[in-house]
């Protein structure tokens, strides 16, 4: 990608639209500076597949418990403010490859395809309020939103 950018992490995107979560204020600082600067945030389509499952899944399986048309005007606000990474035959190509040089399991599959994706279309920085999660992967830059918040404009 030509310009600076980051990929959105899916728990940037839950609670960029849960205004009552603590971390909604820092995640939209950290994205108005990343505008500030003129850098891009983007999202891929796995970002809104987990978004999905999160926003209707119910309160008491640790959910949103939204209805669907809800999820889908809160999945809009993404798409509007994002820009999307199309899913490309490439990006299975490098997951595979990741979850098998990485020893990847579970939950963690779901990361590796982000990464992938990350690998595809070139991009190394990933905005996510879980930093070690992405740890074992060499190239990716893992910046939680307090940290880019703090970085200022050239």
């Amino acid at each position: 990608m030509e310009t600076a950018s980051y990929l959105a992490d899916t728990n940037i995107l839950l609670r960029l639209v849960q205004r009552d979560d603590p971390d909604h204020a820092v995640i939209r600082a950290a994205l108005r500076a990343i505008q500030q600067r003129r850098e891009q945030v983007l999202y891929a389509s796995q970002n809104l597949v987990e978004f999905w499952r999160v926003c209707t899944r119910p309160k008491a399986a640790n959910g949103f418990g939204l209805s669907v048309a809800e999820t889908d005007r809160r999945a809009r606000v993404i798409e509007r403010l994002f820009v999307l990474l199309p899913d490309r035959p490439e990006i299975h190509t490098e997951w595979r490859s990741l979850v098998l040089a990485y020893a990847v399991s579970g939950v963690q599959v779901h990361d590796a395809r982000l990464v992938a994706a990350m690998r595809v279309y070139g991009v190394d920085r990933l905005l996510t309020s879980n930093v070690t999660d992405f740890s074992r992967y060499p190239g990716v830059v893992a910046v939680h939103p307090r940290d880019a918040a703090r970085l200022v404009a050239p």
